[in-house]
């Protein structure tokens, strides 16, 4: 695995501005969102209305990517995504969620998720994961991606790659009538040939006009998990795999997980609908 040193927290930038005209999500400026108490089924005008935002939300993080090489900050990469959101009339969806400062996450490395952008400066062989959110006409559109940043060790080359297509996988094994841990037992019985460890605390989500809705798509084999799986359903599938052990630490920020051993990390996401025979990716630039 990759030699360099472990990541420290950077500096902030200050608070990016939101044109007026871009309508918030409810909880900004709350310390947590309204519970959602409506349907985990959309009707097809949501469904519809999501698409936009989860191709927005697409081509945020493809517009960021493009930014990554070795010597930009994490924060340049916030810049991007903040700017392309609101050029096309949408709200950056993590920018002030339970007060998250930015408007994406950047986990570098051994964080597993909710990385704040930041001063921190990307290095050569490094691993990024940038998870993008938008909301416009009153939904949500949620992906990430974890990319290389120049030359990459080999290790760490394959997580990133098999944690993609634990991502591909089980998208695949959604299907109506099915159970919702069916989407764990795929992604854990395939990290298990690589000896990857499956993040567990963390979790696919239901998600519409709720950033997070209350349903909860595990990533791992759950027998507790057993909402039938229902054409309409709209969540995300987010697998998070560690070239070591599952548990993790937070950094006193209250956001950062990063990996108990530091060991690397790498996570893939997608937005999807339950259609008549499997599922749709809503999240495609």
């Amino acid at each position: 695995m990759s030699g360099q040193s472990l990541l420290v927290p950077g500096e902030l930038s200050p608070h990016r501005s939101v044109p007026g005209s871009i309508r918030r999500p409810e909880y900004v400026g709350k310390p947590a969102p309204t519970p959602y108490t409506g349907p985990e089924v959309q009707d097809s005008d949501t469904i519809e209305r999501m698409r936009i935002a989860g191709r927005i939300a697409a081509q945020a993080m493809e517009e960021a990517a493009k930014h990554i090489t070795p010597g930009v900050t994490t924060d340049e990469l916030d810049r991007v995504a903040h700017e392309f959101m609101c050029d096309h009339g949408a709200y950056p969806s993590t920018l002030g969620y339970r007060g998250f400062p930015k408007s994406l996450c950047a986990s570098v490395n051994e964080v597993i998720c909710h990385g704040i952008p930041d001063s921190t400066v990307l290095r050569d062989g490094d691993i990024v994961n940038l998870d993008v959110t938008a909301y416009i006409n009153g939904v949500h559109g949620d992906n990430n991606a974890t990319y290389l940043c120049g030359d990459v060790d080999e290790e760490s080359r394959l997580l990133v790659e098999r944690t993609r297509e634990a991502l591909n996988r089980a998208i695949k094994a959604v299907k109506p009538g099915r159970r919702i841990n069916i989407v764990g037992r795929v992604i854990e019985s395939y990290a298990k040939r690589f000896g990857y460890g499956v993040v567990r605390d963390f979790t696919g989500h239901g998600i519409n006009s709720s950033f997070h809705s209350g349903l909860i798509v595990p990533h791992y084999d759950s027998p507790h998990h057993t909402t039938e799986i229902k054409k309409g359903m709209t969540f995300t599938i987010e697998p998070m795999l560690t070239l070591g052990t599952h548990d993790y630490d937070m950094w006193d920020d209250g956001w950062t997980v990063v990996t108990k051993d530091r060991k690397r990390t790498a996570q893939f996401e997608h937005t999807l609908v339950v259609t008549d025979d499997g599922a749709e990716i809503l999240t495609l630039p």
